[in-house]
């Protein structure tokens, strides 16, 4: 539809009485006004932003901000919050939500204009402030959920309580909500400089824009995408429905199990080492948790994360099986080859993560500066300032966020109220550096950076546990919640949208975030036993990253003295061994791919073997489908990845409502 130019008087006249919702498009003219620029969002990536201004910003003449974009975002992102809250459980890893989004929402709506439960179509706009609400609900309130409270759930265990004590959920969600409302209101001070001025590229963001558009220019390939993602969710749920549900008898009188196991032993074959101490008989592949896992949400996760992070989690998986875990056996400081990987392994694996994390954050020295830079930079001209979101809503909001995470804070975590102050104060700085890492390089370091606070708290309250964790839930959640934000704000300044409208969204998503990530940590995370497995079963979500966020906090609430001998030496040379990837990474930055990831290797040894196999299968499968036709790969690997990791997880949040509300004996 070509260029639109702006009337900038008339936008700070627009902007300083803009009404919450905004009326979708009704007349064919109007639908037509809609449609996607003729500008591609890797053009508009390198415009500054005076250029912008009259190129590609479209004002309020195309609805984007309507009730029920953000009522079908809540809905679908309220859906994608179990996906990453279930993939987050088992890999520790957080998947970005906003492409799925995109791809589901313009099918579903596409589907209601057919069946006639829609009028119109969306805008671009409207699909652009749809897929902020999902994403800020399936992604920015999760962090919390995968790290500290499972950590939390995990420190209260004991031998004589081996299920422990979960936190209230009304203490969860509405932590959940002031940490992601402070990480939205701390992103607000960032968009000026790093989107509209220096324009950081936001990988992901580009993604869903060029996404957007080429779904509402090309018909039919969208229609491909969906039917694959579809096709793939529908396979997908099938393995929990015959695994999850009990529909068969167990081995115990009264028990019950699903018609097929999780998992297959059928590498009994390989010889292993280690034998049992109480009968002298000699372990077993499965034993080590050497196994074939049947579903398929770890495959489709190892799809999307690449051969090099899967393989290096498959080595650090031998490494224990064949060498760690029996000299742990031999010493003492295992007593059962199933759980080697969180006795022994989380010590060699957790210290060469936050090597990583933290030296890698060190050697960022200039993208600190750069972050540190941009919050005094030149503002611009006062008619773009009208546009863009205001400095008082950062204050409000956060104030109101600040003020509801020290008061909890301080109230049920003992945290103090100066030293909770402080941990907002370096969330502000460390969400910073988030921001900008993930602008420059796509990837946003909340584990490192809670690492960060953890070291602090560490030193400042080293016995009270609680206090070390939830700290450290501060940063990464709300570092992780301002760079969703930024990254939506990124796919919609490329398709010429209203900040202030998509910030509105993006805080509306907050909402079914929290009550979406909350009911399925309870669901699926009864008790401790689903993470720290039991003697008959493997743990069904190791959570490595609550296992690597607890060990240091053990280690700050104990001290040294307290652990195993070889579990203190196993830190330091976990330290070793991850700081030294990370320096040989750096001085020889043409292999790196070549050399083993500290972050895969890292969580190959916290987590049961079966799972980095699962993941380096899908790498492969990608891998190989990449070289056979680069082109349909491309366009297929996302949709069938995402498919299945949305089907599986949904399935099995829905599973676990039924079996512990209905079938619970």
């Amino acid at each position: 539809m070509g260029t639109c130019p702006v009337n900038i008087g008339a936008i700070r006249v627009q902007t300083a009485h803009m009404a919450l919702f905004q009326k979708p498009a009704r007349t064919p003219e109007e639908i037509a006004h809609g449609r996607p620029l003729d500008i591609s969002p890797t053009e508009v990536a390198t415009l500054d932003e005076d250029e912008w201004y009259r190129r590609v910003f479209r004002g309020d003449e195309v609805p984007q901000l309507t009730l029920r974009a953000v009522i079908m975002g809540s809905l679908l992102g309220f859906l994608l919050a179990f996906t990453n809250l279930y993939v987050g459980l088992k890999t520790g890893w957080g998947l970005g939500v906003a492409i799925t989004a995109c791809i589901v929402s313009f099918v579903l709506w596409n589907a209601c204009l057919k069946v006639g439960l829609a009028r119109t179509p969306l805008s671009i706009l409207e699909s652009n402030c749809l897929q902020s609400t999902a994403s800020a609900a399936g992604y920015s309130t999760g962090s919390t959920m995968v790290s500290a409270a499972p950590a939390l759930l995990l420190l209260s265990v004991t031998p004589q309580d081996p299920v422990g004590h979960q936190l209230p959920w009304p203490v969860l969600a509405v932590w959940i909500f002031f940490l992601a409302m402070l990480g939205v209101a701390l992103a607000v001070p960032m968009k000026r400089n790093m989107i509209n001025q220096e324009r950081l590229r936001f990988p992901s963001g580009i993604a869903a824009a060029v996404t957007l558009q080429s779904l509402f220019n090309q018909g039919r390939e969208a229609a491909a995408k969906a039917k694959a993602l579809l096709y793939a969710a529908l396979v997908a749920g099938v393995p929990p429905i015959i695994m999850d549900l009990p529909l068969r008898a167990g081995g115990a009188p009264g028990t019950r199990k699903g018609l097929v196991p999780d998992t297959s032993p059928i590498f009994n074959w390989l010889p292993v080492r280690g034998t049992d101490p109480k009968t002298g008989a000699a372990f077993s592949a499965a034993d080590w948790n050497i196994l074939l896992e049947n579903k398929l949400v770890m495959i489709a996760a190892g799809a999307l994360t690449g051969p090099r992070i899967c393989l290096s989690m498959v080595v650090g998986g031998v490494l224990l099986c064949v060498w760690l875990g029996p000299a742990g056996l031999a010493a003492g400081a295992v007593h059962s080859p199933a759980h080697a990987w969180r006795e022994i392994g989380v010590w060699v694996g957790a210290p060469m993560m936050i090597a990583e994390g933290l030296l890698g954050l060190a050697f960022q020295g200039r993208t600190i500066g750069r972050a540190l830079r941009g919050l005094v930079a030149r503002s611009g001209p006062q008619s773009h300032a009208a546009v863009e979101v205001p400095a008082s809503w950062f204050a409000a909001g956060s104030l109101v966020a600040t003020t509801g995470v020290l008061a909890l804070g301080h109230l049920y975590f003992g945290i103090p109220w100066h030293l909770g102050l402080l941990a907002v104060f370096l969330t502000f700085f460390l969400s910073l550096v988030a921001c900008r890492a993930t602008g420059e390089s796509d990837i946003t370091p909340i584990g490192a950076l809670g690492k960060v606070t953890q070291l602090v708290y560490g030193v400042l309250i080293p016995q009270n546990a609680t206090a070390n964790l939830m700290t450290a839930s501060i940063t990464a959640n709300a570092a992780a919640s301002s760079a969703d934000l930024l990254t939506d704000l990124k796919s919609g300044y490329l398709l010429g949208a209203h900040p202030r409208r998509q910030f509105v969204a993006q805080f509306l998503g907050i909402f079914a975030g929290t009550v979406a990530t909350v009911l399925g940590y309870r669901l699926l995370v009864p008790d401790a036993t689903v993470l720290t497995g039991t003697s008959g079963s493997p743990a069904t979500f190791p959570a490595p990253a609550a296992q690597a966020w607890l060990a240091a906090a053990r280690v700050f609430q104990g001290g040294l003295q307290n652990l195993h001998p070889m579990a203190r030496n196993c830190i330091f040379w976990g330290l070793g061994a991850g700081a030294l990837l990370v320096v040989v990474e750096l001085a020889l930055p043409r292999y790196r791919k070549w050399l083993p990831s500290p972050t895969g290797l890292g969580l190959g040894f916290i987590l049961p073997f079966f799972n980095p196999f699962s993941m380096l299968l899908g790498a492969l499968v990608a891998w190989v489908w990449s070289r056979r036709s680069h082109a349909h790969a491309d366009r297929y690997v996302v949709p069938v990845a995402s498919g299945i990791i949305a089907g599986e997880s949904i399935v099995s949040v829905a599973i676990a409502l039924v079996n512990n509300l209905l079938l619970r004996r």
